[in-house]
Order: structure tokens, then C-alpha cells, then sequence
């Protein structure tokens, strides 16, 4: 009986470590050797061994300011985990990623390339969508008249990307100040 390959990986996790660099979406070479199962640096070798495989349009190393950006997004986080590399990580395009397949040669390399890739083709397919409907809006607002406008700002609304809050929001708990003897 074939394993689900959709229960291997939450799409949420996977979706969690696309990123957007020089334009593109893209994956870190850490995050994929933690999808994989393998260590950065054997993922990194079966690159370096196959190297033809991968031009610049499917892989390529951040440059020092990328690499520092990254870094500082994540200024909170666990030194050793996040800001303690030595070498900016390489980056791989969807194509690039769909190449690490064949050259990590293991049955879960092909299993998590397949929800990667379904991955990509989920967000791609939800930003065509969401283009499309503002589209569609606009040409409708400007077929109609004023009175219609309301509804429309409305619904632009709904669809835009919602901005982040600038104030934590809950509440914060007071420290108990008794002191105890």
C-alpha cells in the first residue's frame, strides 16, 4: 500500500520556508536539507557533485546583503541555528528544487520534491486568483456608476493583503511584586 505523501510534510511547513528573494520564490538550502532529512552539508555536496544540474536560474548563493537581511530577520532567534553560518546559503528556485531530486537519490527526496512542487504550483495558482479577481473588480468599477463605489472599496478590502498590526494585540499579564518572606 503507497504512503500518503501529503501526511509526510504539512504544506503549511513546506509553504513556511518558500521565500521571496531577487523576485522569485525560493528555498534555503537548510530548509530543504530539513525537509529531506539529510544534513545542509551532505545536501550541499550532492549539489557540488552535480553541479551541471544546477545553472544560476536553478541555484544560487546570497550575496553579502541578502545574506545579512536574512540573518536579521531572525535576530530573536537561537544563534547557532540561524546566524551562526559561516557561508551565505544557497538559495533554489522551483526548478532547482525539483532538480535535488535526482541527485539525493532517496525515495523521501522524490516523496517531499512532490509536495514542494504542488506547493509551488498551490501558492502560484492562488496569486493568479487573487490578480485576476482585482481585475475583474476593476473593470467593473469602472463600468458602474458612483453609487456603487462603497461596495466596491468594500470588496478590494476583503482582498487586499491585510497589514500587520502595529501593537501587539492582547494583554499583558502584571507581575505579582509581593514579596515573600
Amino acid at each position: 500500500m503507497k504512503k500518503d505523501i501529503k501526511s509526510l510534510i504539512p504544506q503549511e511547513i513546506i509553504e513556511n520556508k518558500i521565500l521571496l528573494i531577487r523576485k522569485q520564490k525560493d528555498m534555503l538550502d537548510k530548509d530543504l536539507a530539513n525537509l529531506y532529512g539529510v544534513k545542509t552539508k551532505v545536501l550541499k555536496q550532492a549539489v557540488k557533485r552535480n553541479i551541471e544540474r544546477f545553472p544560476e536560474d536553478f541555484m544560487f548563493q546570497l550575496n553579502k546583503r541578502e545574506f545579512e537581511d536574512w540573518r536579521s530577520q531572525f535576530v530573536t532567534s537561537n544563534l547557532g541555528d540561524k546566524m551562526g553560518l559561516r557561508y551565505s546559503p544557497y538559495a533554489f528556485t522551483q526548478e532547482g528544487v525539483a532538480m535535488l531530486s535526482s541527485v539525493l537519490r532517496s525515495k523521501r527526496a522524490i516523496d517531499v520534491n512532490i509536495q514542494i512542487m504542488r506547493t509551488f504550483i498551490k501558492l502560484r495558482m492562488m496569486l493568479s486568483t487573487h490578480k485576476d479577481l482585482k481585475s475583474k473588480i476593476d473593470k467593473m468599477e469602472k463600468k458602474y456608476d458612483q453609487q456603487f463605489q462603497i461596495v466596491f472599496k468594500a470588496i478590494k478590502h476583503f482582498i487586499s493583503t491585510p497589514e500587520k498590526p502595529k501593537h501587539n494585540i492582547g494583554f499583558k499579564q502584571k507581575k505579582n511584586n509581593v514579596k515573600k518572606k
